[in-house]
């Protein structure tokens, strides 16, 4: 099979820690795809990243504060479970955010990649 170490970077968690504003962002971003509870957003995050339940739940209720999100309750096996979906501000803020994140990633990429192309070159 296919196996090679740029594959083995992507099953590994990043090792850069997250900051809460891009925390905020990825969050914003799964809800945004579909309505969703928060073992589900942190079973995402962890894909990814190095993140409890108890870390997701305060940044959830920040982005409620802040109008992104909001929460309701449904039904599951008998009892209530949270469910989240984006706000009209979520999805703005989600966008702004997106770009913000395009420029400070080319930013990034120019200086770390540029150093990748000239030890090829």
């Amino acid at each position: 099979g296919y196996s090679s170490a740029a594959s083995d970077v992507y099953k590994r968690q990043m090792e850069f820690p997250v900051g809460a504003k891009l925390l905020d962002a990825m969050v914003l971003s799964i809800v945004s795809r579909k309505e969703t509870y928060g073992y589900e957003i942190t079973h995402e995050l962890q894909k990814i990243i190095d993140v409890s339940e108890s870390t997701l739940y305060p940044v959830l209720r920040r982005l409620q504060k802040d109008v992104c999100l909001e929460a309701f309750d449904l039904e599951y096996k008998g009892r209530n479970r949270r469910y989240y979906r984006i706000t009209v501000e979520g999805k703005n803020k989600l966008e702004k955010y997106c770009k913000e994140w395009n420029v400070f990633k080319e930013k990034i990429d120019k200086i770390i990649l540029q150093e990748m192309i000239s030890d090829n070159e």
